[in-house]
């Protein structure tokens, strides 16, 4: 989900966490990817999904994007709190820990008002979840943001294990109506699926995707997308 969740863009209604939260609670996921959301709603909707999902452990992680010229000072929310992207993990039994990773892309656009990150939890034994909202400001720089995050930021962390999969959500930025599109920056046997705009869901091999797009009821100018992956045990 993108959620708008500065306060400070056009599209801020005030009311995408809350409506968040009841499609958490809805639909009880095992991973959720959330793009432009604030620090503290992170740790909010984890408690709405732990309260969705009561067995297992709950991991809540976040990364604040940076401004572009301030040094290591980071984007803030209208109301101070840091602004970035988050996941939410459900690991189920048996649960073997977990590590995060996450960065800053090499390449930003000049014009962009953030310096765009990517975030991953691995699930130890279960799979690699990951985010990232990438430039909206110019296509060929989300694309090249792209192409870093699949190409060499994941298959660093799976260097030591290869075994568990890879789920991306995101906001790629990419638009299959254009050229070049999301799937110009897929690695050979990953699939994908969108919500017929600018976010999608990406699994490694051997995995199918199918998904539907959830009505927000315009608390932000996305649509949820919920997916499920499926193993097909076919590399």
């Amino acid at each position: 989900m993108n959620l708008c969740d500065s306060g400070i863009a056009a599209c801020y209604t005030g009311r995408a966490v809350t409506e968040a939260a009841k499609v958490i609670d809805a639909e009880r996921p095992d991973i959720v990817t959330l793009n432009e959301i604030c620090s503290d709603d992170v740790s909010m909707l984890a408690r709405t999904l732990k309260r969705a999902e009561p067995g297992g452990r709950l991991i809540s992680e976040f990364k604040a994007v940076a401004q572009p010229r301030a040094g290591r000072h980071v984007v803030r929310c209208r109301n101070g709190e840091a602004f970035g992207v988050g996941l939410l993990v459900h690991a189920g039994a048996p649960y073997d820990g977990y590590t995060v990773a996450g960065g800053t892309y090499p390449r930003q656009d000049a014009a962009d008002t953030e310096k765009r990150v990517w975030l991953c939890v691995h699930a130890i034994g279960h799979f690699y979840a990951c985010t990232t909202h990438l430039a909206s400001t110019s296509v060929t720089v989300a694309l090249s943001q792209c192409r870093y995050l699949m190409d060499t930021a994941i298959p660093a962390l799976r260097i030591h294990d290869r075994t568990d999969p890879v789920v991306l959500g995101a906001d790629l930025n990419l638009r299959d109506s254009q050229r070049p599109n999301a799937q110009s920056c897929m690695p050979h046997g990953f699939v994908r699926t969108d919500d017929g705009g600018r976010q999608d869901v990406v699994a490694s091999p051997p995995h199918a995707v199918s998904g539907r797009s959830i009505n927000m009821f315009g608390t932000t100018d996305h649509p949820g997308l919920l997916v499920e992956v499926v193993n097909t045990g076919k590399s």
